[in-house]
């Protein structure tokens, strides 16, 4: 895709539409950080349907509230979360309340990009972008939930049970979980992605559709070495829980390369 500057749209307009998109998309991602800051989320009965109601809290906010159901759900039950220095949890509010933020604004930010950029796309550009967000964000919310769900807890109930045999005590440091935790949910995310990446790859031409078949098992290598770079811990348990995956979501990528390589010789 090429962007051409249009000569009634001068390179200082384009700036400046960019800088009040920009603005835009802070000013979401700043609100949704506040209320999840300051705001807490509670269920009322009202003649037996049940209502999620905000109110003010800063002590048990949205963020309070996540960290808490994240600790419950995933970490052992002879583990606790400790901070070590005062303010941590408080650091750890703040960086679930911007991770949040980004997510929440995820759907803004795709609109503002698009409109920004859709002047200068062609008809297929617009056509292809909009095939892919669906399965983009379905793929990036199954990494996750593969993470969340079956890798993060049984790596820390393998660890903590390896160091309890050691006679290590069991805790954890409340901002360290919290970034573990997310590191993972974000890298499952975006290592889902590979079929997506592998479709786009081969549709923009630089490589032809038969590549990905023919270089299966240096590929696999690759994958390994991918893997072991992306694990935030060394244990080598969480780089395999990424590596199968990834393993079948490129034999799934060559499928749909393939049947996508059919359908355009029809079209």
């Amino acid at each position: 895709m090429v962007i051409k500057i249009a000569e009634d749209k001068p390179f200082e307009k384009l700036v400046n539409e960019l800088r009040v998109r920009v603005i835009r998309i802070c000013i979401i991602m700043i609100m949704i950080v506040l209320v999840c800051m300051t705001l807490g989320v509670a269920a009322i009965n009202i003649d037996g349907h049940h209502l999620l109601v905000l109110y003010p809290d800063a002590f048990n906010s949205l963020a309070v509230q996540i960290i808490t159901q994240i600790k419950n759900d995933l970490l052992p039950d002879n583990v606790n979360l400790v901070q070590t220095t005062p303010g941590q949890a408080f650091t750890a509010q703040i960086y679930v309340a911007m991770i949040i933020g980004i997510v929440g604004s995820i759907p803004v930010i795709l609109v503002e990009l698009f409109a920004f950029l859709n002047p200068a796309l062609h008809y297929y550009e617009k056509k292809t972008i909009k095939r892919i967000v669906i399965p983009t964000v379905f793929l990036f919310v199954i990494g996750s939930l593969f993470a969340y769900y079956i890798v993060i807890p049984y790596t820390l109930d393998f660890l903590y049970k390896y160091g309890q045999s050691m006679g290590v005590i069991p805790f954890f440091e409340i901002t360290s979980f919290i970034m573990f935790v997310v590191n993972l949910l974000i890298i499952f995310g975006f290592t889902y992605q590979l079929p997506i990446i592998m479709w786009a790859i081969t549709k923009i031409g630089i490589v032809k559709p038969n590549f990905w078949r023919n270089n299966f098992r240096y590929m696999i290598i690759i994958l390994v070495v991918i893997g072991a770079l992306l694990t935030p811990d060394g244990s080598g348990i969480t780089m395999w829980f990424i590596v199968g995956p990834m393993m079948l979501l490129y034999v799934i990528g060559i499928i749909t390369i393939q049947i996508d390589l059919r359908i355009s010789k029809y079209n």
